[in-house]
Order: structure tokens, then C-alpha cells, then sequence
């Protein structure tokens, strides 16, 4: 079907394209991926792929032009101009003007950036807001308990992911998963013109001052971080002496833990939420985007590891990556899972939207599962042990 027939059948299926010469399709659309209830897509927008997905209500282009391939977009999503690739949008989540998303990007509902944020291998979980000029790649995010309560990257922030020796086993975790999903923790705030240099673990509660680059984990929760003038000086370097640290290797096996969790999480509680506002595409999206990530901290982390010459750790390391490369396996206490979800079921069945279920779940059921989702991340800590 050629381009211009496919924008006539978008257009018959009810979605507003108000300029229609100045849109582009690709050929491996899949017309029925687009909804027909309130999609509009405006001037200088560019769709192919054939994973690509468009919900209800989403509004693309409406600041310039965008670029669409391969992304699911959920419910009510404005991706207001830009680039993005292989990423998911749930619901309320918005992309302001000159955005630039790559793979393994995710943002869970009402998550938001301001103007000209480039993301790559980021996940943002619910209400998490990005200023404007940023760089926040390999980052996974959570905090706070809704949009007036939310963690918050200020402008002009930098998360640095790529090291002199050209490795990026960096990816840094500004909260965590098991308690991030309950959206019931204090909000991180990391201050504008600052940076993070990565693999950092970050506490929730802590605030970053404006101009601070954070160079260590802040493990401690409420804390505020002031940073000063770097100290001055010249010492010999080596390029590609790579020497051993712990805490890189340490800090990616809790990130991919975390991961782990995540996808425990989307495979057994987010599952039974598919419904209009949550299509069971989106769901897919998060698992194949998910497992994208993944893919790429294993990559990552072996070359770093393959980079420090020892035979040893790499066989260790080869061990355990190739334990975790089957990814439907079930992880963690399964009682405690099994416990979790048979006391989320009439929650569900009261407020059946995701985040107002999640929100009402008294303390000691969201205790149970953070218990649960806390057991898949130690046991993949606990089977990377040679980074201990």
C-alpha cells in the first residue's frame, strides 16, 4: 500500500490529520495500530515501523516537526517535536520541543521533559520531570507520589555515561525499583547546570544543589549534596589502563537487578491492567523495550569487564550473564508475589486505573511487594557475588 493511501486510510479511520501533503507514512505502517479516537497528527511528522503504536487522544507535532519509528504511545501522549525511536510513552506522558529519544527508553505515565532532553536506555518512572537541556542517557529514575509530588532533573543537567576509556558501564539508579513502583517515596531532586557522573546509586529524599556534579553514591536518604570547585591539577594518565573497581561492577549488577524487578513487575502486575487505557501493545512494548535494556547493561558491562585483561572475572562474569539470558524465568519469592497479587485483586477491582490501584494499596500490602521485588533484585546481587 503506497504512502498516500495509507494516510487516506489513517484519515478514514477517524484520525485528524489536518495537513495531510505534509505528513509521511511508511510503508510498513500497520493502519490498525493507529487509533482513530482523537489522534492528531499535524504538520511535518514522519511514522514508519511496524511495531509502531498509537493510542487514543495522542497529539504529535503540535511544536514541529517529529520522527516516529517503532514506538508505542499510550493514551493522551504529546510528543510535541523531535526524534523518537524505539521507546514507550504510557499514559499523560509529554515531550516538549527538539526532543531526541533512542532505544531503551521508557516513560511511565505523566512523565514529562522540557524542551531539547536527550534520552537513550532511560526510564522515567510515574510523574519523574525532566527541565529543559539535558543530557540523560542510561538512567533509571523514580520518586515522589504524584504530579505536584515528583522527582525533578533541573535544565541544563548532564548525566556523564561514557568514560575516557570509551566504556559505558555507567548507568546510574536515582532510586530503585521495588519501592519506586509503589509511587509512595520521597522525590529526588537533582539541581539544574549540575551533572551525575555514572554508575551512582542515589537515595530517595536527596537533593542536589544547582551546580553540583555528584561523583559518588548518596546512599543515605533526606540528604542534600553542595558541591564546590574541582580541585586543580595535572597527573599522569594512561589511556585504555583500565584498573579494577568494585563499585563500577557492583553498581551494574544492582542496575540490572533493578531491571529484573521492573520486568517481574510489568509480567505479573502491570499485565492485569491491559485494557483501553492500557492496550495490551503497550504492554508488549514495555517487555521487548525493557529486554532492549537489558540486552544493552550485559553488553556494556562485559566489554568492561573483558577490558581488564583477567581470564577470572571474565568467566565469572560469562556464568552469570548466560544465568540470566533466559528472561521468562520466574524470579524472586514466589509466595510472596503469589501474596501480593491475590491482596492487589480487589483494589483492582475497585479503582481498575493503575496508578489510583497501586495508590490505595495499604502500607502492609505495598510492604509485601516491595519484599517481593526486592528478593529478584538481591538474587541477581547475590548470583553476581564476584562483584562483592
Amino acid at each position: 500500500m503506497g504512502a498516500q493511501k495509507l494516510i487516506e486510510k489513517l484519515i478514514q479511520r477517524g484520525v485528524a490529520i489536518p495537513c495531510p501533503q505534509s505528513v509521511e507514512v511508511g510503508p510498513n505502517i500497520i493502519p490498525e495500530r493507529i487509533s482513530g479516537c482523537g489522534v492528531r497528527i499535524h504538520s511535518g511528522c514522519r511514522l514508519s515501523g511496524k511495531s509502531t503504536f498509537i493510542a487514543a487522544g495522542v497529539r504529535i507535532a503540535t511544536e514541529g516537526p517529529v520522527s516516529v519509528d517503532n514506538c508505542y504511545i499510550g493514551p493522551g501522549v504529546a510528543l510535541k517535536s523531535g526524534h523518537f525511536e524505539n521507546a514507550v510513552f504510557l499514559e499523560g506522558a509529554s515531550l516538549g520541543y527538539g526532543s531526541h529519544v533512542r532505544e531503551g527508553t521508557i516513560l511511565e505515565e505523566q512523565a514529562s521533559t522540557a524542551h531539547c532532553v536527550g534520552l537513550k536506555q532511560t526510564i522515567l518512572m510515574p510523574f519523574v520531570t525532566l527541565g529543559s537541556l539535558i543530557n540523560f542517557c542510561d538512567c533509571l529514575m523514580a520518586g515522589g507520589t504524584s504530579r505536584k509530588d515528583h522527582s525533578e532533573v533541573g535544565s541544563s543537567f548532564i548525566h556523564f555515561n561514557f568514560t575516557p576509556n570509551q566504556d559505558k558501564a555507567t548507568p546510574s539508579l536515582l532510586g530503585d525499583v521495588p519501592n519506586g513502583v509503589m509511587m509512595n517515596q520521597r522525590p529526588i531532586f537533582m539541581g539544574g547546570q549540575g551533572g551525575l557522573v555514572g554508575p551512582c546509586r542515589i537515595a530517595y529524599g536527596t537533593v542536589s544543589a544547582a551546580g553540583t556534579i555528584v561523583r559518588k553514591d548518596q546512599l543515605k536518604p533526606d540528604h542534600l549534596i553542595i558541591g564546590g570547585a574541582g580541585k586543580g591539577g595535572s597527573i599522569p594518565w594512561k589511556a585504555g589502563a583500565i584498573s579494577v573497581s568494585k563499585r563500577i561492577i557492583k553498581n551494574n549488577i544492582i542496575y540490572i537487578g533493578n531491571l529484573f524487578a521492573l520486568r517481574e513487575w510489568y509480567r505479573h502486575v502491570r499485565r492485569i491492567f491491559i485494557s483501553e487505557r492500557f492496550p495490551e501493545p503497550l504492554w508488549q512494548g514495555l517487555i521487548a523495550t525493557l529486554d532492549l535494556g537489558l540486552d544493552e547493561r550485559f553488553k556494556r558491562l562485559r566489554a568492561y569487564i573483558n577490558g581488564l585483561g583477567g581470564s577470572t572475572l571474565a568467566d565469572q562474569y560469562r556464568v552469570f550473564e548466560q544465568q540470566y539470558h533466559k528472561r521468562d524465568q520466574d524470579l524472586g519469592d514466589l509466595k510472596l508475589r503469589d501474596q501480593f497479587m491475590h491482596q492487589l485483586e480487589p483494589f483492582k477491582s475497585q479503582h481498575d486505573d493503575y496508578i489510583e490501584t497501586i495508590k490505595a494499596l495499604p502500607y502492609e500490602t505495598a510492604q509485601i511487594g516491595i519484599l517481593w521485588l526486592q528478593g529478584v533484585v538481591d538474587k541477581v546481587v547475590s548470583d553476581g557475588g564476584f562483584a562483592s
